[in-house]
C-alpha cells in the first residue's frame, strides 16, 4: 500500500495523534487500499470466510477416518459381585479396568462420502466469491465517496468565487452611489444577491464535512471526539473524464460471466445437487471397517487381580441398513429437490436482475457522457458574457441586471460543469462494478 501506513501517526491541527494518512495527499488508490486492510464491512467478510472453512472441515468429516480411544476403572462392593458354586474357582475381583483404540473408517455411505468431499470445494469456493462481492461492493462505495468529496471540494471553489464576484460587484455598486450616478436600489439589489449566495457556500462546506467523515468511515478510521469541525483529510486526485468505451451487448456478456454474485449462486446450484445426493444415501447401506487393540484385567484367569491384563488385536467390518425409517429419507429427498430447484431459479432471476442492472447503469453512463459534452465550453461562454456585461454597464449601455444574471449564469455553469464531472465519474465506477470489473486498482485511474 503507497503512502498509507495505518500504524504511523502524527499530530494533526486538533493536536490528537492520528494516522499518518489521514494528514497527507490521499490518492483514490491510496484509499482504495485502506479499505481493504481497514473497512469494517471487509473485516467481518474475512472472519466469515475464515469461519466458512471450519463448515468445509467438517464436510469433509464423514469421509476421513475416526480414531476412538475408550478407557473405564470400576470398582464394586464385595457383596454386590456374585460368586460361581464351584470349588477352586476364584471369585470375581472387585475392581475393574479396560481400555482400548480403535480406528473406523467408513467406505460406502451410500454415495454421501464423494459428495461431502465435492461439498466441501464447492463450499469453499462460493465463499471466496461472496467474500469478493462484499470487497467489490465497498470498493465501489469507498469510491464514490471519494468522489463525493472532491466535487463538495469544488463547490466550495465555486461558490467562493461567486460569493467574491457579488461582494465586488456591491463595492462597485456602493461606490456608484457614493458618486451619485446610481439609485440605492442597486445597492439593495447587489446586496441581496450576496445573501442570497451565501446560504449556497454554507450549504457546500456542509457537504464538504460530511463527505470527508463519511470517506473516514469507510476507510475505518475512528474519528477523534475533539474533532467536531472538520478533519484534516485531503486527496489528491481530481475529478477527470477518462474515456471509457464498451458496447451494452458486450457489458451484458461481461457481467454475466464475470460477476461473483452470480457465480456464487451456481455454486449453489451444484451443492444443492450433492444435497440431494447426500439425501439418498438414505436408502443405502453404509460398510464400516475398524482396527483396534484393547487391554482389559483378567476376570477368570488366575491370578484375579489388577496387574494381570489380558490384550490383543481386533479388526473387522460391519454393515447397517434402514430398511424402513418411518419416510424420513424420503422427505429429505422431497427437500432437498426443492431447493435444488429454488436455486435454479434464483440463478435465473439473478442474471435477470443484473442485465437489468447493466442496462440502467450503462444508460446513466450514456446520459452523464452526453451531459459531461455539452458543458465543454459553457463555462468559457459565461465568463465571456460576464466581461462583456460588466464592460457594458461601465460604458452605460448595460445594466446592473444584465451583470447579476451574467454572474449567476457563470456560477451555473461551473455548477453543472463539476457535477457533469463527478456525475461521469460515479456512473463509471458504477458501469465498472455491474460488468464485474476488477475494482482494486493497482495504478493510477487516470493513466
Amino acid at each position: 500500500m503507497a503512502g498509507a501506513s495505518a500504524q504511523a501517526t502524527s499530530t494533526t491541527a486538533a493536536g490528537t495523534n492520528a494516522p499518518a494518512w489521514i494528514t497527507q495527499p490521499l490518492s483514490l488508490v491510496d484509499s482504495l487500499n485502506l479499505a481493504l486492510s481497514q473497512n469494517a464491512t471487509i473485516l467481518k467478510a474475512k472472519s466469515d470466510l475464515q469461519a466458512t472453512y471450519g463448515v468445509v472441515v467438517q464436510t469433509r468429516a464423514v469421509a476421513l477416518p475416526q480414531v476412538l480411544a475408550t478407557g473405564q476403572y470400576k470398582r464394586t462392593e464385595r457383596s454386590a459381585i456374585e460368586t460361581f458354586p464351584v470349588p477352586n474357582i476364584a471369585p470375581q475381583p472387585d475392581q475393574n479396568w479396560n481400555a482400548g483404540i480403535q480406528i473406523v473408517q467408513s467406505i460406502y455411505e451410500g454415495g454421501k462420502m464423494l459428495a461431502a468431499i465435492r461439498a466441501a470445494r464447492l463450499t469453499k469456493e462460493q465463499s471466496l466469491l461472496q467474500y469478493q462481492t462484499v470487497v467489490d461492493d465497498t470498493l465501489l462505495s469507498t469510491r464514490l465517496a471519494y468522489y463525493d468529496v472532491l466535487l463538495a471540494a469544488q463547490q466550495i471553489v465555486v461558490h467562493e468565487a461567486s460569493v467574491n464576484l457579488l461582494s465586488k460587484e456591491l463595492e462597485d455598486q456602493q461606490h456608484r452611489l457614493n458618486a451619485g450616478t446610481v439609485p440605492h436600489f442597486n445597492v439593495l439589489r447587489a446586496e441581496v444577491a450576496v445573501a442570497n449566495e451565501r446560504p449556497a457556500l454554507i450549504q457546500a462546506r456542509n457537504n464538504y464535512r460530511i463527505a470527508k467523515n463519511n470517506l473516514a468511515n469507510l476507510l475505518g478510521y475512528n474519528l477523534p471526539r475533539d474533532i467536531w469541525e472538520d478533519i484534516p483529510l485531503n486527496l489528491s486526485d481530481t475529478l477527470e473524464a477518462t474515456p471509457y468505451h464498451i458496447e451494452l451487448p458486450e457489458a451484458i456478456a461481461q457481467a454475466l460471466a464475470n460477476r461473483t454474485e452470480l457465480a456464487a449462486l451456481r455454486k449453489q446450484v451444484q451443492l444443492e445437487r450433492e444435497n440431494i445426493v447426500n439425501a439418498r444415501s438414505g436408502y443405502k447401506p453404509t460398510v464400516q471397517v475398524f482396527a483396534g487393540y484393547s487391554w482389559y484385567n483378567a476376570q477368570f484367569t488366575p491370578p484375579v487381580d489388577l496387574d494381570h491384563d489380558i490384550r490383543g488385536w481386533n479388526a473387522g467390518a460391519q454393515l447397517s441398513w434402514d430398511i424402513f425409517d418411518g419416510m424420513l429419507t424420503r422427505g429429505k429427498v422431497i427437500q432437498a429437490n426443492a431447493l435444488y430447484e429454488k436455486s435454479r431459479t434464483d440463478v435465473e432471476d439473478r442474471g435477470r436482475q443484473i442485465e437489468l442492472e447493466v442496462r440502467t447503469d450503462y444508460s446513466l453512463f450514456i446520459e452523464a457522457q452526453e451531459v459531461l459534452d455539452s458543458q465543454k465550453t459553457v463555462q468559457a461562454e459565461a465568463e465571456e458574457a460576464l466581461r462583456e456585461a460588466e464592460a457594458r454597464a461601465a460604458a452605460g449601455t448595460g445594466t446592473q441586471l444584465d451583470v447579476l444574471d451574467a454572474q449567476t449564469s457563470l456560477t451555473q455553469a461551473r455548477t453543472t460543469e463539476i457535477q457533469a464531472l463527478h456525475d461521469y465519474a460515479t456512473a463509471r465506477a458504477r458501469l465498472e462494478r455491474a460488468v464485474g470489473k476488477d475494482l482494486v486498482q493497482t495504478e493510477n485511474p487516470k493513466s
